[in-house]
């Protein structure tokens, strides 16, 4: 499965589901978090950067909702400018200042809307994708490894701080 394309060295899929799959499974273990009490989900945990599982949470879905806009005009265009801004604006200002303002933003949902966009995001994008020719996405290197990126990289990255917050709710 391993190919570089285009000097990026990522899993090269053979169809789309195998793609959704790994995905899937990917972001199984976090939907633990939906399982946790408003009360467990407020305590920073410092195993995690000091954050709490609402801030992981929101962090993550922030990405996979960039990801479902993204997916969103793939679906009847050859690009996204989505991606294209978050991009240049990732590049322009540095994923510190990105983040900070990402995970501010997040933290101002209310919980219940944090929690209704936790259920729907994650099936929302992974719905979408199927519907996007997988010549915009999946076939087309630098799209694929966005999508990854966004997903099952940012998941795995994140593991640590998932396993922490889980282990501390647990008390």
């Amino acid at each position: 499965m391993a190919a570089a394309v285009s000097g990026y060295h990522t899993d090269m899929y053979l169809d789309s589901l195998e793609f959704l799959e790994e995905e899937r499974d990917a972001w199984a273990p976090y939907e633990a978090l939906g399982a946790l009490t408003d009360e467990q989900l407020s305590v920073p945990v410092p195993g995690a950067h000091d954050w709490s599982g609402r801030t992981l949470i929101g962090h993550l879905l922030a990405y996979q909702q960039i990801a479902l806009n993204v997916a969103t005009e793939l679906a009847i265009n050859e690009a996204s400018p989505t991606k294209a801004r978050v991009e240049a604006d990732w590049d322009a200002r540095g994923g510190d200042v990105v983040n900070a303002e990402v995970d501010a933003t997040w933290a101002a949902l209310s919980m219940a809307e944090l929690r209704e966009r936790f259920r729907t995001v994650p099936g929302q994008l992974r719905g979408y994708l199927t519907v996007v020719p997988e010549t915009r996405w999946l076939k087309h290197a630098d799209h694929q490894r966005f999508f990854h990126e966004e997903t099952t990289e940012h998941y795995e990255d994140h593991r640590a701080d998932l396993e922490a917050v889980l282990a501390a709710a647990r008390g």
